[in-house]
């Protein structure tokens, strides 16, 4: 008589697979921040919506109290106060003129950057030390736009010629002359204008996307210019073909980035009324409102150039 014995095998523990191990792991690395911006930020960030819905009493024995207002500080900032409008579209304007000014220069120094050439690795360093220099004690002093007066003045710096330096530079470009010869509008005309006069704040604030563009530029594989050049096609077609969509992920990341920058800098004229505000009497809930709609339109234009970029942003697949 026999009898058959069953041995179960022993369990085999289920190992995660590698995108949820790497899920984990991402999740753990902003762990720290997810934190601080709960138990720090979030509170803040609460207050600050529920003042700008309120006015401040301040009481004879010390304290304040908060009186709701409804809309009404929302309402004063629009059409009550009468600087807030023109800033709000200035610093839109201005910022909307920054963003295809920093992608281009940033997007052409790293094309050229990647190149073989003797010295790259020093060039690199060279046009990244403006982005040092442009944090900390250095930014606090750059906010008082000492040289952006020296620039923007008339007279320009005075080197004892009796003529003015910046003078000599617009004239020996003569951009305007150079593009009336041509068949463009007098929009383009006023718009490179515009970018070579701030130039010394392009390439201050071009660092980190130039950054961005060169690890998407050494990305592409070699392979894929060997064979294009091995069908014929120029240095031109291998750009607009080959290069420009496969960075145009960067280019999204770089124009949000962009975005954001121009938001959080010192240089904000937006910024810089709304906490001038601030320092008025009961203007802390009056800055709030207007901080928050400046909040929601930089979004919305966030929104719109992710939407823009999104329609012709090409991603490789690697399956």
């Amino acid at each position: 008589m026999t009898t058959d014995v069953k041995i179960k095998a022993p369990k085999r523990k289920k190992n995660a697979s590698l995108d949820k191990r790497k899920a984990r792991a991402g999740w753990i690395f902003v762990m720290p921040f997810v934190l601080g911006f709960i138990l720090v930020y979030l509170p803040v960030v609460y207050d600050s919506i529920r003042y700008s819905f309120y006015t401040i009493k301040v009481l004879a024995g010390g304290g304040f109290e908060l009186i709701p207002a409804g809309w009404n500080n929302y309402h004063e900032a629009l059409f009550v106060n009468p600087d807030f409008v023109e800033t709000l579209v200035t610093g839109i304007w201005d910022m909307i003129l920054d963003i295809p000014m920093i992608l281009i220069f940033s997007l052409f120094m790293a094309v050229l950057l990647n190149q073989k050439m003797a010295g790259r690795a020093v060039f690199r360093a060279i046009l990244f030390i403006p982005v040092i220099l442009s944090t900390g004690i250095m930014e606090s002093i750059e906010s008082q736009n000492v040289l952006s007066d020296y620039m923007e003045d008339a007279s320009g710096i005075e080197d004892g010629s009796g003529q003015s330096t910046a003078s000599e530079i617009v004239s020996a470009m003569d951009v305007e002359q150079m593009f009336q010869g041509m068949a463009v509008g007098q929009g383009l005309v006023d718009y490179v204008v515009v970018a070579i006069n701030n130039i010394y704040d392009i390439v201050n604030r071009s660092g980190v996307q130039m950054l961005i563009f060169l690890a998407g530029l050494q990305s592409i594989s070699p392979a894929i210019y060997e064979s294009v050049q091995i069908d014929g096609a120029t240095s031109w077609e291998t750009f607009w073909k080959i290069t420009f969509p496969m960075i145009s992920p960067m280019i999204l990341v770089n124009a949000v980035y962009t975005v954001i920058d121009s938001f959080t800098t010192d240089s904000n004229v937006v910024m810089k009324f709304i906490s001038n505000t601030y320092q008025e009497a009961n203007g802390n809930v009056l800055s709030s409102a207007m901080a928050w709609m400046y909040f929601l339109i930089v979004l919305a234009i966030i929104a719109v150039v992710a939407g823009v970029c999104s329609a012709f942003v090409f991603y490789q697949r690697r399956d």
